[in-house]
């Protein structure tokens, strides 16, 4: 699936040092994300190794920068009940937010659960997460619901605000 800067595809055992070092290795990335920074470069390919395992059977993707070629972050979704959608989380590294990227990505993700037969797309966001929430405000998503989660790293509760989208 392509958009205009980027491209989402199914990861490759090379990609592992782009992602170590574009996303896995930087705190920024993971703060609102479910899984921690990877410590070292055996770490990143034993994650990329599962990663590949993982997007094989999933509706889950690697994003490339069309430019550079390099890989810059991940997305997926999954259908949650039939004929709805819910992303599983967009992660960019932090030297390519605020390019667009994520629209981009979210846009394909959309793209692609319409194809699937979709007709609602479910994203969310940590509530303290004002980025996410004014990318999914920018792709017509109209706010749901507040629900408290339990964060499996730390378990600490923080505050997951649902966004829905009805196609036409």
């Amino acid at each position: 699936m392509e958009a205009k800067d980027i491209r989402l595809g199914k990861a490759k055992l090379e990609d592992w040092k782009d992602l170590y070092v574009n996303i896995w290795s930087r705190p920024e990335s993971a703060r609102y994300m479910l899984w921690r920074v990877a410590e070292s470069e055996e770490e990143a390919k034993a994650r990329m190794e599962k990663s590949i395992v993982w997007q094989e059977a999933h509706e889950a993707y690697t994003i490339y920068e069309k430019e550079s070629s390099q890989a810059i972050g991940f997305a997926g979704m999954t259908e949650i009940r039939p004929h709805v959608w819910e992303d599983t989380g967009i992660a960019l590294g932090p030297a390519y937010v605020g390019r667009g990227y994520g629209k981009q990505v979210l846009r394909l993700l959309m793209e692609r659960a319409a194809s699937l037969g979709a007709t609602e797309f479910i994203c969310s966001a940590r509530s303290q997460n004002t980025a996410s929430k004014a990318l999914i405000a920018s792709c017509g998503f109209s706010f749901q619901y507040t629900e408290t989660r339990t964060d499996p790293r730390d378990g600490t509760s923080h505050e997951v605000e649902f966004y829905g989208f009805t196609y036409p």
